[in-house]
């Protein structure tokens, strides 16, 4: 079922917001200062492209660091990620089909503001994992 989310999200909005994270991750490398930031947006753009599957979750040791670096990244590029997310998101939940997809774009909202201090990891299990 994940394989079908992912195919359907792929072709309705996941290569659009796809791009608009590489576009600012290219224009946050190129101006030196800000390759963390770049950096950032490149993980964020995998997870745009093929985001059921994974989820999101808080660094242990994200603290004032990120807080500041968030700061910095909702003014360069923040901003407008979140908008493409809620218009795309707006779009998808417009039919039945694209309500699932459209509540996952909304979802992205929060990690396109500030996207330091949380990690994309897996919801699988693996064969050594506990079942807790």
């Amino acid at each position: 079922m994940r394989t079908i989310l992912n195919v359907i999200w792929l072709v309705l909005s996941g290569f659009w917001l796809f791009l608009g994270y590489m576009l600012a991750g290219i224009i946050l490398c190129i101006l030196i200062v800000t390759i963390p930031w770049g950096i950032a947006s490149f993980r964020i753009a995998g997870y745009a492209l093929w985001p059921f599957g994974r989820q999101i979750i808080e660094k242990p040791r994200g603290g004032v660091g990120a807080f500041l670096g968030n700061v910095v990244w909702v003014v360069l590029a923040g901003w407008w990620l979140a908008i493409g997310h809620i218009v795309s998101g707006i779009a998808l939940c417009i039919t039945i089909i694209g309500i699932p997809m459209g509540i996952a774009d909304f979802k992205m909202v929060p990690i396109s503001l500030m996207p330091l201090g949380k990690d994309i990891v897996s919801t699988r299990r693996g064969p050594f994992d506990s079942k807790h």
